[in-house]
């Protein structure tokens, strides 16, 4: 046989990562809530901007520094400590490959973000699923899962595809019960949405220790996601590992005029944060309400929800009851969620329509 290009084994193992749907098994476009987007769109700063931008046939500023400077004024974090990521995916792979490789574990929860497995692959490293808790990140079940090959923990917080929230304290102890050599990556990509009194401590975490990294994006709260502008503070030695390695002129220059000025569109943000908490208590109390049909919510502190169904209308007959119905939402049986649907909290109209639609799926169940 001819010789060809091999790639190294542990690829084999990677399954590409499958982003939320926008139309049916027919090829019919739906009403999308299966990608987190945000319902509000982008602010009106954001688009002026972005209309606005650098003419692209001259490179981007390779720092992004504008935009760090603007993201360390809004978070009291020196830009120093501030790397850009093409969305905050680049900087998960970047950082569990710059940290982790073949023998070495990359641990994180059952039910986690499928992009975390992916990443724990790519760079030859063996990904561990620690048991979740209530569908959530369990701190006693990761620490028991720790041992001298684990060299990266991923949480999201809130998690994603749960929506479940860990407390300042719980990430506090999870942090403390780590070897120092263990590097802890805190996936904020939904922080936005959590009401600012129940900050979980992340930054200041990533302040005081030198094996802490916490990323965000542009892409939910803000209204980005089609920019892909993601960021990442930690301790400096962290950092500079990560400049070292990422993508150069990986924001482009539309990108980074674009979330400087919804950077400065605040307003929005808080917009898009009370919109979300008010259209998914109204979304939880109507599913709720079907709790006789076997219907139920995992407690939500991002922009979805994910629906458990424990009756006789299952999440498969629901994801396509929804489907024919116009709708195109989240179901997830590869993570072993085939009993769930994760559906992102959207226009009121639409929330209302979903919530009616499922209960008469479920009373014909």
């Amino acid at each position: 046989m001819p010789r060809k290009p091999t790639p190294k084994p542990w690829i084999d193992a990677i399954h590409a990562y499958v982003p939320g749907k926008s139309a049916g098994a027919d090829g019919r476009p739906l009403v999308k809530l299966s990608a987190n987007e945000n319902p509000l769109g982008s602010s009106s700063a954001a688009l002026a901007a972005r209309a606005n931008a650098q003419v692209p046939s001259l490179y981007p500023d390779g720092d992004s520094t504008a935009l760090r400077t603007a993201i360390g004024r809004l978070h009291g974090i020196d830009p120093a400590l501030i790397v850009m990521g093409t969305g905050s995916g680049e900087l998960l792979h970047t950082a569990t490959g710059a940290f982790a490789g073949p023998g070495d574990e990359v641990l994180y929860s059952q039910y986690a973000f499928s992009l975390y497995e992916i990443v724990a692959r790519r760079c030859g490293a063996t990904p561990v699923e620690a048991p979740a808790k209530d569908y959530g990140n369990d701190v006693d079940a990761l620490l028991g899962a720790v041992n001298e090959r684990t060299r990266v923990v991923l949480l999201a917080n809130p998690n994603n595809p749960t929506g479940t929230f860990l407390p300042r304290a719980e990430i506090a102890r999870l942090h403390a019960g780590l070897p120092a050599d263990v590097l802890l990556v805190l996936d904020q990509a939904y922080a936005e949405y959590v009401d600012p009194r129940d900050d979980d401590g992340s930054f200041e975490l990533a302040a005081r220790h030198a094996n802490v990294l916490v990323t965000r994006t542009f892409s939910k709260a803000y209204g980005l996601a089609g920019e892909r502008v993601g960021w990442g503070t930690g301790a400096a030695e962290i950092v500079d590992v990560l400049n070292r390695i990422r993508g150069a002129f990986n924001v482009s220059n539309s990108a980074q005029a674009t979330a400087l000025a919804a950077l400065g569109d605040q307003g929005f943000v808080e917009q898009s944060r009370l919109h979300n908490a008010a259209e998914r208590t109204r979304f939880v109390a109507a599913i709720e309400a079907l709790g006789n049909h076997g219907l139920r919510t995992v407690p939500s502190e991002a922009n979805f929800v994910l629906v458990l169904f424990e009756g006789r209308l299952s999440g498969e007959a629901a994801y396509k009851g929804l489907a024919e119905r116009g709708y195109i939402v989240r179901w997830l049986p590869g993570q072993g969620l085939a009993q769930a649907l994760r559906i992102t909290i959207g226009q009121r109209a639409d929330m209302d329509a979903i919530a009616t639609i499922l209960r008469e799926l479920a009373e014909a169940a």
